[in-house]
């Protein structure tokens, strides 16, 4: 095991997977932090509309491969912007490998990977917060760890201008219109709720 990992977590992007029944599934989190090193333990936080999240919640099991600079944003919109529920999220993706808990990292586009274990799962509203002793842990490359900004910045493509009044999701730039934006909306592309949505006039 290579603990070296741990120092690519940021808050930053990753891809978050697991397998239940024979099904691989993913998607995207910024929330993946080491808590402690000895044990070394890490926590998520995952929303429960992810399949992801429900997979993990029955085997106890997943991978984190931390992005880097590099991840297009195709591969945004493969694992973040898309539903497990519907679709087959690897189909023709043939950029990951199996850790040896029979999990699926990434093999470009991330610098790092790590298995967990889950030990609690905590309800914290719209996410559970996960704690999970690290299983497994290797440094695939030395790219830099794609930071939250990062992708704003410099992979995510800015959000088309619109004659469309109402509301724009920062994270993905589907547009709500209407005048007040229900305080439970969220996303139909992204699955983020009202917070992450600005006014456009």
């Amino acid at each position: 095991m290579n603990n070296k990992a741990m120092y690519k977590l940021v808050y930053g992007l990753h891809l978050l997977t697991s397998l239940e029944g024979g099904r691989d599934n993913g998607c995207i989190i910024n929330t993946a932090v080491q808590v402690t090193t000895s044990p070394n333990r890490m926590t998520l936080a995952v929303n429960k509309q992810n399949l992801t999240h429900d997979m993990i919640l029955k085997t106890g099991a997943f991978n984190v491969s931390t992005l880097s600079e590099d991840a297009p944003f195709s591969l945004f919109q493969n694992f973040g912007m898309q539903s497990g529920k519907a679709a087959d999220k690897f189909a023709g993706f043939d950029d990951a490998y199996r850790s040896e808990n029979g999990l699926l990292y990434l093999t470009k586009y991330a610098n790092s990977f790590i298995s967990g274990k889950v030990l609690t799962a905590t309800d914290i509203g719209t996410h559970t917060l996960f704690l999970a002793d690290v299983a497994d842990a290797e440094v695939l490359s030395n790219a830099e760890s794609m930071s939250y900004a990062y992708y704003q910045k410099n992979v995510k493509p800015s959000a088309p201008r619109t004659a469309a009044k109402g509301w724009r999701c920062r994270v993905c730039g589907y547009v709500y219109e209407g005048d007040e934006l229900p305080p439970d909306f969220i996303c139909p592309v992204c699955k983020h709720g009202a917070s992450d949505f600005e006014r456009i006039e």
